[in-house]
């Protein structure tokens, strides 16, 4: 005879039901809608046999976003699977959000929006992947609803002596509530701001033990993360030599780097056929462009963690876009895939730095090259 389930446990575990089931039908319906207005333009093109430049972008952007609520689902469920093992490390929260500000800088400007920064020193203990992904979906959920100008923050907590990462921006989203509903409204914009980026943020933050706040109004938005391992002057209660890693933290299940966004400046099928091969289960985003020119296009809008690229596309156009993308994004990694050889190192030709694979050795050598170079830019 089974044993009669504590009435308390059965309300969490509804709880907890109710909000992946609500979880799966946002993403379905994020996808489903992409896909939709994606086949739309689709059959035009089929019918006319013609499409302008800005419904290809749209199409682009449209087929990108359904992509990306496919990733965002698949690491909902891996950082909520209880499988993953932090490695803790003091990290330094001021320098990692910098270094994101600096990289996404392009796309705010893209977006039209004025970034303010006012950041005091903190150091933090926490596993420096999830950190980092955390950062890049606090970035994705800012970026994606703010108006004219974002705001990111660290402040130090007077007691507990807490560092806080402080985002406010006015955002875009328009009410149906009456006028002077005022509560009304604030929930109206409160559900246009749970996009699955925010899930995003909110499973890293339980996944870090983080205390989130959020403050919605009908026109603006205020999120604060708190850190309660912040290193101070005096020795943190409770962390051991041992548990603070100096090394680079790599979770166990996870794929320490998830998310980082690489383009790759090919034109070759069989070498862009062997780079998705050899990528695939390494959870990065990856772009691909037949040549210079598409490069440029698309680091208009967004300047990638990375740039694999054919040797034979090295010209000096190209080196340019590099060393411009160098200036705004110093730990910009470059990867060239050369026509020959099987090695893999690290090289200052063409007036820059970066790692050399040899074509022979893409399948063997690329994801070590990738994983050595963005996690020494991390």
């Amino acid at each position: 005879m089974n044993a009669p389930v504590p009435l308390a446990a059965t309300s969490t575990t509804q709880e907890g039901d109710a909000h992946w089931h609500e979880l799966i039908g946002q993403i379905g319906s994020d996808v489903g809608q992409s896909l939709t207005r994606a086949l739309e333009r689709v059959n035009t093109l089929t019918t006319t046999g013609r499409i302008d430049r800005e419904s290809l972008r749209a199409l682009r952007v449209e087929i990108e976003h359904a992509r990306r609520a496919g990733m965002i689902g698949q690491q909902l469920a891996r950082y909520a699977s209880g499988r993953i093992r932090q490695s803790p490390e003091q990290v330094s929260l001021t320098q990692m959000m910098r270094d994101l500000l600096l990289q996404r800088g392009r796309e705010a400007s893209v977006h039209g929006l004025e970034v303010h920064q006012s950041m005091r020193p903190a150091e933090v203990i926490s596993d420096a992947t999830l950190l980092h992904a955390l950062l890049q979906a606090v970035l994705d959920w800012s970026l994606e609803h703010a108006r004219q100008s974002v705001e990111y923050r660290i402040e130090i907590r007077s007691w507990p002596a807490n560092a806080r990462l402080i985002c406010r921006f006015p955002h875009h989203h328009v009410s149906s509530a009456l006028p002077g509903d005022v509560l009304a409204a604030e929930d109206d914009a409160s559900s246009a701001l749970d996009t699955l980026a925010w899930r995003l943020v909110q499973q890293l933050a339980r996944t870090l033990d983080l205390m989130v706040e959020r403050q919605d109004e009908s026109e603006r938005a205020m999120l604060a993360i708190e850190f309660p391992r912040t290193v101070s002057d005096q020795q943190l209660e409770g962390v051991s030599a041992v548990e603070v890693d100096q090394g680079f933290g790599v979770s166990e299940d996870s794929k320490p780097l998830a998310g980082s966004h690489v383009l790759v400046v090919a034109n070759r099928r069989d070498l862009k056929t062997d780079i998705r091969e050899c990528t695939r289960h390494m959870g990065l985003l990856v772009d691909f462009v037949n040549s210079v020119e598409e490069a440029e296009v698309f680091c208009q809008e967004a300047v990638p963690h990375a740039i694999v690229y054919e040797s034979a596309l090295a010209v000096q156009r190209f080196d340019r876009l590099c060393s411009d993308l160098q200036n705004d994004l110093p730990g910009l990694v470059l990867i060239e895939v050369s026509e020959e050889g099987t090695a893999f190192e690290l090289t200052g030709d063409h007036g820059r730095k970066h790692a050399l694979v040899g074509r022979d050795s893409v399948m063997a050598s690329l994801p070590s090259a990738l994983f050595y170079e963005l996690s020494r830019a991390m």
